[in-house]
């Protein structure tokens, strides 16, 4: 569904920048490093599969990775793919004018997902604090589906949350510490993820879509979060391996974070 199929006013150009800066925002209230994980991811994109890169941005949300890797590549082309109608409404309204970006309404759960891409290998797989909404199994049978979508010598790379339970006082610490982070933003006016949700829902433009994805993934203003899990580095380490990647590790981390990139 678009945003016309709903009947309601399209919105202006700047509107859509709007909602995907107060995206990128709503983020960074909780990854304050968030811009630090795509600078390495985009440069490993480069160091990996040159500077014009055919890039699959997974679960793509409002298309923040597309947006950075068009801005840094003038060659590189782009295809987003997520099941959220509100997100991809405004992921297409912000790319409506760039030839370089497409999207694509998929269930990566769906065996069948990868038959409604364009394009059927990328140099790059990009994705970043979306797959923990996958259970463990679900997550090792994407990473089989990707090992055939990635090409030959191309990477993928997941940034998530990635706990290591070896490290119980320092996980502790750091939730305090980013805990009283977070409400100091808060109370300074940050938004956080269920006051965003509670925006989109009143606005005109995007209530009906809104009624759409709660219905489909759960209702964020109500706290309704998918029933996924977090995995550690070694396990997605080993699980990229096991499923045809040649080489795989982390290349970035923060003390509750990390960057795992697979090489086929």
């Amino acid at each position: 569904m678009t945003i016309e199929a709903t009947g309601r006013r399209n919105a202006e150009p700047t509107e859509w920048q709007a909602w995907q800066d107060s995206w990128d925002r709503q983020q960074e209230w909780y990854l304050p490093d968030r811009e630090e994980r795509f600078r390495v991811m985009l440069d490993m994109v480069e160091a990996l599969a040159g500077d014009a890169p055919r890039v699959l941005d997974l679960a793509c949300g409002t298309g923040s990775i597309s947006d950075r890797v068009l801005k840094r590549f003038p060659r590189a082309e782009t295809v987003g793919v997520d099941l959220d109608p509100v997100l991809l409404a405004i992921a297409r309204g912000h790319f409506a004018d760039e030839p370089r970006a497409a999207f694509v309404t998929a269930d990566l759960t769906d065996p069948r997902w990868t038959e409604a891409l364009p394009y059927d290998s990328y140099d790059a797989v990009l994705t970043a604090t979306a797959l923990h909404w996958l259970r463990t199994d679900a997550l090792g049978e994407l990473y089989g589906r990707l090992a055939g979508v990635v090409r030959e010598g191309g990477v993928f790379m997941n940034a998530d949350h990635m706990p290591d339970a070896t490290t119980p006082r320092v996980d502790a610490a750091e939730r305090a510490f980013d805990r009283a982070r977070r409400e100091a933003a808060r109370d300074a006016g940050a938004e956080d993820w269920a006051g965003w949700w509670q925006r989109v829902a009143a606005d005109e433009r995007l209530s009906g879509l809104a009624a759409e994805r709660f219905a489909l993934l759960g209702n964020p203003v109500r706290g309704d979060h998918a029933d996924g899990e977090v995995q550690s580095v070694d396990w997605h380490v080993r699980t990229l391996r096991g499923h045809g990647f040649a080489e795989a590790k982390a290349v970035w981390c923060s003390p509750s974070d990390g960057l795992v990139l697979g090489l086929r």
